[in-house]
């Protein structure tokens, strides 16, 4: 089959370049119409997977330390988790500062524990288990290096909440905090 030129026809048989017609822009404007339709009846499915107000209010936490005097330690809570603010007294950090690295099961130097000397904040959850260490309350067992001691297993944690005795495997985890005044920090 050969095909042969339409002489009758303008373009002599070649096909024309359409122009963009009514239906064009139906076309356009129903696919356009269509899509911002979804997206607007898919937002709230989306937008209920973000946290809720409640749960975002804990995601940090103000706390005022001008009320803490030296040696005394307190108790927050942060997500769900308690976190120990200790204002530790000169001896407590000269012996956090003075402990050989080469000693610890978990090696890491007391000044990359805390931003000012003498305010340690840290998680207070037991590493090994998950327990709550006794060390807040003047009356508790502070262990054997005058930090903190978790009774269920035997876990013996420093000034600067490190391990150094027992079966956790790791120091006291210190939360994400910054001062925001000399007297306030916001942990988170």
């Amino acid at each position: 089959m050969s095909e042969t030129a339409d002489a009758g026809h303008p373009t002599g048989g070649v096909a024309e370049i359409d122009e963009p017609t009514r239906r064009d822009f139906l076309l356009w404007s129903t696919i356009a119409v269509g899509g911002v339709g979804t997206a607007i009846a898919v937002w709230p499915f989306i937008d209920q997977m973000n946290p809720a107000a409640d749960t975002l209010a804990l995601a940090s936490t103000e706390v005022d330390l001008s009320q803490i005097e030296v040696g005394q330690s307190i108790t927050v809570i942060w997500r769900g988790k308690p976190v120990f603010i200790r204002h530790r007294t000169e001896e407590e950090i000269k012996e956090a500062e003075s402990v050989e690295l080469s000693a610890l099961p978990d090696p890491q130097a007391d000044a990359d524990r805390v931003e000012k000397p003498e305010w340690l904040v840290m998680v207070g959850v037991c590493t090994h288990l998950g327990c709550i260490p006794l060390g807040q309350k003047p009356g508790d067992s502070k262990g054997d290096f005058g930090g903190w001691f978790c009774p269920c297993h035997g876990s013996h944690y420093d000034t600067s909440g490190r391990i150094r005795k027992g079966p956790a495997p790791a120091n006291l985890p210190v939360p994400a905090y910054e001062f925001t005044d000399d007297t306030n920090i916001r942990i988170g």
